[in-house]
């Protein structure tokens, strides 16, 4: 299971660090992904790192601004959000794909992951 925190209201400009626990299972041996969803709009790729190469990806959008990490004992994955902006606004998800299986270009989808967490909202206000 997936647990997803540290949403909140933020203004533009500022920061926020969200994280999502692992609970039986770590975050070893898998692909894991965060992903957005803005009212109205479809769930989107936000960044993800591969087990395979050790590589870190990000969207357009967030390069730059967002740094997503994971702690020593791969208990947790985080995402730093720094110069948030309105259009930043959404429910954040945190995601694997474990065992990790996806193949790199689909790593962009949100089929090429199994497990989800519940979601932590973020509202950026301009």
């Amino acid at each position: 299971q997936l647990q997803a925190s540290g949403g909140g209201l933020v203004q533009a400009g500022g920061s926020l660090r969200l994280s999502c626990a692992a609970s039986g299972h770590t975050f070893g041996n898998c692909n894991m992904a965060w992903f957005r969803q803005a009212p109205g709009k479809e769930r989107e790729f936000v960044a993800s790192f591969r087990w395979s190469g050790g590589r870190t990806y990000y969207a357009d959008s967030v390069k730059g601004r967002f740094t997503l990490s994971r702690d020593n004992a791969k208990t947790s994955m985080y995402l730093q959000m720094n110069s948030l902006k309105a259009e930043d606004t959404g429910v954040y998800y945190c995601a694997v794909d474990m065992p990790p299986l996806t193949i790199l270009s689909g790593q962009y989808d949100t089929r090429g992951y199994d497990y989800w967490g519940q979601g932590t909202l973020v509202t950026v206000s301009s």
